[in-house]
């Protein structure tokens, strides 16, 4: 049970999204994201369910919150001084981690999230979901460098999707230091996607 301020209580104009999604990952952290609850968000922070209501209309409107987080460091780190050196594929692996590293404090509860959103029957949530995985695989691709254009660019990205995909499904099983194992195999599958696309 969570007790009315454990944060400092919030008066309305000291909300932000920010703390709405650090407090609904606390409260997953000591338990469950299923298990948390919006009213459980709002008492943690001092506040109540209207005020949390004008920030987000559901509980799935803070994962893709705390997924935009994980947007804005990928698209960050390419203005990083290092980044510029790299290949356009060393790049493109940079960028994932860096977004994975992002997510990595709230791994199970990534993994959590990720499976609520694939519970049956919750075709509201699914395919706003898919509309995310390009658009977090588009910022990925501008953050790296990529130009091509169709059919080319077509593609391109489907690869680039599917090994999205296929990384942040491993990775959140990857107990390995820094995430060496999801890094590793990252960099193996760019190297075969340039072999295969050209």
């Amino acid at each position: 049970m969570v007790e009315r301020g454990a944060e400092a209580s919030l008066e309305p104009a000291d909300l932000s999204r920010e703390r709405i999604v650090d407090a609904a990952l606390a409260l997953a952290e000591s338990g469950t994201w299923e298990g948390a609850r919006l009213h459980e968000v709002a008492l943690a922070l001092g506040t109540d369910l209207e005020h949390i209501q004008r920030f987000f209309r559901e509980k799935d409107e803070i994962v893709d919150a705390f997924f935009d987080r994980a947007d804005r460091a990928a698209v960050r780190v390419s203005a990083e001084q290092k980044f510029q050196g790299l290949s356009r594929d060393g790049r493109m692996q940079q960028t994932i981690m860096t977004w994975l590293h992002a997510l990595a404090p709230h791994r199970r509860v990534v993994r959590e999230m990720i499976g609520a959103k694939l519970e049956f029957g919750h075709l509201h949530i699914q395919v706003p979901a898919l509309m995310r995985i390009s658009r977090t695989v588009q910022w990925f691709r501008e953050s790296a460098g990529y130009c091509d254009t169709l059919p080319r660019r077509a593609l391109i990205e489907a690869v680039h999707t599917s090994i999205y995909l296929a990384i942040f499904t491993y990775w959140m099983r990857d107990e390995s230091k820094n995430s060496e194992k999801t890094e590793k195999l990252l960099e193996r599958m760019l190297k075969g996607a340039k072999r295969v696309s050209g």
